[in-house]
């Protein structure tokens, strides 16, 4: 019983000071590899970069301790970052504190939603989700997440569109018009080495290598170079007229808002008092104010993207200060920094005495120092609302990489695996991990690889990275600070570049043409409404179903003949002559409400084109299962047969079809003289009968004959 609770206690049969030896260095290599990897995903997620820490600090510990696999090492993963941004901007702003706090309570909704599934052993859901649908969705999500690391590598700033791909072309074009060079050849660089190096030396961390590499450099060449100055330095009326109309915008904005909420409860209390005239008014009202702001969403869109195109060269002032004029226009003479300036736009107010002036790269900037705190997240019923489809996604998106890692480690490893205990461990993980600052984890493939290539003996392995965390955010958030975003972004890159499989596809296609298309299908879905990835995944889910209770409808309904390997097979796919006589229809899969008729119509057009047929003989083998609607069918197509002057067999009739048979007395209409154990039994004892005036010199069903 224990060990059920707590499944870390059957580690510790056998451990040893050889074990511990080997996990303390396993767990010591994932960390190396997660810290600046969790950093990254944090970033792709939209959060802030230590939020990746917090999100690596305790779920490896606890999926580990309360999961099954002693291998699978859990944290921040690509594709669930990446849906995790996408679920939450349409709530709030990304990195803003209203984000953060979504982001945690999503982080608890997939916990729980992961623990319910694993208590109830609910496991089994994770099904819905084919294989063709999430090699689609993993595909796009690579490409998707791939380009999304773009805006960082050129040092760029754009707004997100509607569609993924708007954004992207949004960044190349602001790319063409500037490029801050540094920052590319980081992003550039830092790639190159970490591609160099798995290839040439795999055993040595390359993430981390590039990592401390660059943080040196740029912190050597202060890479980073900001400067917060007075809206008077800047010498261009233009510029000036643009923060002051984007502030205008942004500042006029609460005051709608505000009176959005009071017309809200305005048109809730008209709804209770059921005056028909007061909610037109106020919903019409209500409609003004939703177009007014949009307005001002929109012209403050314009604004930032004319402010963030501007670029200015610095010229020193006698008193040491600056000048900032755009490129182009400087005075005759004067000599500049010798950097490219731009004004750092966000989401809110410029303020006109403190404008950010960017004349480097960014850098993950500053940690804070220390563990996260304990508290539960904010529950918010509109958010919780919006986030329970999502988490549903995350939750079996996530389950489903991590089950199949862990699969892949235990095949090799010889352990067992319970998918519903690792459900439980991935649940507990997220729950908790909500309440210290944590946002959704799953099973990662390169960190477990790194695990199970390192040693790693159980899940203490695990505990020991989570330790090595809790010392960095306690010790060494400092070192951190110089390294450029765009180095994170890189390793983004270099991390899903293992995510695209095309042959995924030529795969599922060559199993069945069907699966194939579904894959093509969620591949394409994904792509163009991104970043509503959701939809991508609905589509492939229901195109799915949908084959599958289309082929459940039209189950595979064959007449056999014999074959030269002496067995009985389907006369049409192996083009053998049927025989005149007997009608040998194998029905492949269960007979219920959706199928039945099919059963009689398919028997029907047998009895119609077939003028000299004596004896049907129904193979029942592959008929695993049998509902009321198909017990009636059966019942008809027996009478319907013998009143036709015809005859009607069972063979390979199942113990559970049996029952239903004889709990409902079919079995006396059909006959128990008529039901045979096998398909040869069925032959030999109708043949002759069915035969009795013959113009066939060889029957098929007992002599391999093809159709010339």
């Amino acid at each position: 019983m224990l060990t059920k609770i707590f499944p870390f206690l059957s580690w510790l049969k056998g451990y040893n000071a050889g074990s511990f030896r080997a996990d303390f260095i396993a767990g010591l290599t994932v960390a190396l590899v997660l810290i600046p990897q969790s950093m990254a995903y944090a970033q792709l997620a939209g959060l802030p970069p230590y939020y990746g820490l917090y999100a690596a600090f305790l779920p490896p510990m606890l999926a580990a301790l309360f999961g099954s696999s002693r291998q699978l090492s859990t944290g921040p993963v690509a594709v669930v970052s990446l849906l995790t941004a996408a679920s939450l901007a349409p709530l709030a702003t990304a990195g803003s504190e209203g984000y953060i706090a979504y982001a945690l309570l999503l982080s608890l909704i997939v916990g729980v939603f992961q623990f319910l599934l694993g208590v109830l052993r609910l496991g089994l859901v994770v099904n819905f989700l084919s294989h063709p649908v999430v090699n689609g969705f993993t595909n796009a999500g690579a490409i998707i997440i791939f380009t999304s690391q773009l805006e960082k590598m050129f040092g760029v700033y754009v707004d997100g569109a509607e569609h993924h791909y708007e954004t992207i072309i949004e960044v190349c074009k602001s790319a063409i018009h500037y490029t801050h060079w540094p920052t590319f050849v980081f992003g550039v660089g830092a790639f190159a080495l970490m591609f160099i190096l798995k290839k040439v030396a795999p055993k040595i961390p390359n993430v981390l290598v590039a990592v401390a590499l660059t943080t040196v450099i740029a912190w050597a060449i202060g890479f980073q170079h900001d400067a917060k100055v007075d809206i008077a330095t800047i010498q261009s009326d233009k510029t000036k007229e643009l923060i002051t109309s984007f502030n205008a915008a942004l500042k006029a904005k609460p005051a709608l808002e505000n009176k959005q909420t009071e017309v809200s409860k305005v048109l809730d209390e008209a709804k209770k008092a059921h005056d028909t005239a007061a909610v037109l008014d106020a919903e019409h009202e209500n409609m003004h104010i939703q177009l007014d702001i949009k307005e001002l969403n929109h012209q403050a869109k314009e604004y930032r993207k004319e402010l963030r195109e501007l670029l200015f060269k610095a010229i020193p002032q006698d008193d040491g200060k600056l000048s900032f004029y755009l490129v182009g226009e400087s005075p005759e003479g004067a000599k500049d920094d010798g950097r490219t300036w731009r004004i750092k736009v966000g989401n809110s107010a410029l303020k006109t005495a403190e404008l950010k002036m960017m004349g480097g790269g960014a850098v993950v900037g500053e940690i804070p120092k220390g563990l996260p705190s304990l508290s539960m997240p904010a529950m918010d019923m509109r958010a919780f609302s919006h986030l329970l489809s999502s988490a549903i996604i995350i939750s079996l998106l996530g389950f489903m990489e991590a089950i199949s890692i862990a699969k892949a480690m235990a095949a090799k490893t010889g352990q067992r695996l319970d998918p519903n205990q690792e459900l439980i461990g991935q649940g507990i993980a997220n729950i908790l991990g909500s309440m210290t600052s944590a946002y959704p984890a799953s099973g990662s493939f390169s960190r477990s690889a790194v695990n199970l290539g390192a040693g790693a003996v159980s899940g203490f392995s695990s505990v020991f990275t989570s330790i090595t965390v809790a010392l960095v955010l306690l010790f060494f958030t400092p070192l951190l600070y110089n390294l450029p975003q765009a180095v994170l972004a890189a390793v983004i890159m270099m991390a899903v570049i293992g995510l695209i499989n095309a042959s995924g596809f030529v795969h599922a296609w060559k199993a069945k043409k069907y699966d194939g298309t579904i894959s093509i299908i969620s591949f394409l879905a994904t792509l163009a409404f991104a970043p509503h990835l959701d939809k991508g995944i609905i589509i492939g889910v229901g195109l799915s179903l949908a084959v599958f209770l289309f082929k459940s409808m039209r189950p595979t309904v064959s007449s056999l003949s014999r074959h030269e390997d002496e067995s009985l097979v389907n006369s049409v796919l192996h083009g053998l002559r049927e025989c005149q006589y007997i009608d040998m229809i194998r029905f492949d899969g269960p007979l219920f409400f959706a199928n039945a008729s099919y059963l009689e119509d398919q028997i029907s057009a047998r009895m119609e084109n077939k003028k000299d047929l004596k004896h049907i003989i129904i193979v029942a083998n592959g008929m695993n299962d049998i509902d009321a609607s198909g017990e009636e069918v059966l019942s008809l197509v027996v009478g319907t047969v013998r009143s036709a002057g015809m005859d009607i067999s069972f063979c390979g009739v199942n113990e559970t079809v049996m029952a239903v048979l004889e709990r409902t007395h079919l079995i006396e209409k059909i006959g128990r003289d008529h039901i045979y154990s096998t398909m040869e039994k069925a032959i030999c004892a109708v043949h002759e009968t069915a035969h009795k005036i013959s113009e066939e010199s060889q029957c098929p069903l007992t002599n391999v004959c093809y159709i010339a």
